[in-house]
């Protein structure tokens, strides 16, 4: 099934004058939720819905806590997730502590596998 888009203006402020663009924008059919994910693997397999749901509730956590040690977290078919930080700059690394960082982000980094489904879409405009 190909993946729906439409054309979004977005207007570019930096130019003078301001200029109107269009960008293909991808259009969401909705959401899944982690209780049909649990399903669906379920269904996939000899598992029930509560044991596929005990697990992916179970493997967040594990990749939470990972991330707080500092591990990277590399799951094959998955992809790889990762603690980054933004924080302020100083100008040497005397000075640098905990108040200079404003958040944590992990980031996700998708695996070979997932890529390779990105090169096999379709793609279908919608108005």
């Amino acid at each position: 099934m190909p993946v729906q888009f439409k054309m979004v203006p977005k207007q570019n402020n930096i130019s003078t004058p301001p200029q109107i663009k269009y960008y293909p924008c991808a259009v969401s059919k909705g959401t899944i939720d982690l209780e049909q994910v649990a399903d669906i693997i379920s269904s996939r397999s000899s598992l029930t819905p509560g044991d596929c749901y005990g697990v992916l509730i179970s493997m967040s956590a594990v990749i939470g806590e990972a991330l707080a040690e500092g591990k990277i977290v590399k799951i094959d078919s998955l992809g790889t997730f990762a603690l980054t930080l933004t924080g302020t700059g100083a100008d040497s690394p005397e000075p640098l502590g905990k108040s200079h960082i404003k958040m944590a982000k992990i980031v996700y980094k998708p695996s070979k596998r997932l890529k390779k489904i990105l090169s096999t879409l379709t793609f279908k405009r919608i108005y």
